[in-house]
């Protein structure tokens, strides 16, 4: 008897849970707006419509049409990415360094065999191609983010890992006896030499 009241049971409350879940599913249901997306009464509007209504009430609700909309984002685009490329003559070793300032661009840069890749503070670099080792003046050296480590001066990176580098004067080389450069993917400032 005991068993025919727990089947019963379990029955009973497995109904009444479907019955209320479709009753609390049908009010959700209810609760959205009353037309279909893409009608009247709940339009859907594309980004550069979205951007241009922005852009008129930031400059106080003057019309302006879709190109020049276009032309104001790329410039403005093009203002938040400052690129700035110096190169010096002779550094102190006696080889011409170039100390490219960079932000929020990724941009790939190949580095030869006895050359250096040192980063500017908070730079991020993603070695793509080739064996590279870290090159550091102190104890630290980069942050291994993809890996969650440290890698200290002439220890191996690995490909495909995202680098931090917290402070200057850090930065990946060739690993020692290698032939062919590094591709490596650089976001920030660094310095080649």
């Amino acid at each position: 008897m005991k068993s025919r009241y727990k089947v019963t049971l379990a029955a009973v409350l497995l109904g009444g849970g479907i019955v209320a879940g479709s009753l609390m599913n049908n009010s959700v249901n209810g609760a959205s707006s009353s037309g279909q997306p893409g009608t009247a009464d709940d339009p859907v509007v594309t980004k550069s419509y979205v951007d241009q209504k922005i852009a008129q009430a930031l400059k106080g609700g003057t019309t302006t049409n879709a190109s020049s909309s276009k032309s104001t984002n790329s410039a403005a685009s093009t203002t938040n990415v400052t690129s700035n490329v110096t190169t010096s003559g002779a550094s102190s070793t006696g080889k011409a360094s170039t100390s490219v300032e960079q932000t929020e661009e990724l941009k790939v840069v190949d580095v030869k065999p006895g050359q250096k890749l040192i980063a500017k503070a908070g730079s991020e670099f993603i070695l793509r191609n080739g064996y590279a080792v870290v090159f550091s003046m102190d104890a630290s050296g980069a942050i291994d983010i993809t890996s969650g480590t440290e890698i200290v001066h002439n220890q191996a990176v690995e490909k495909n890992h995202l680098l931090s580098f917290p402070r200057e004067g850090r930065g990946i080389q060739v690993k020692e006896g290698q032939k062919f450069g590094l591709v490596v993917m650089v976001r920030g400032g660094y310095t080649l030499q």
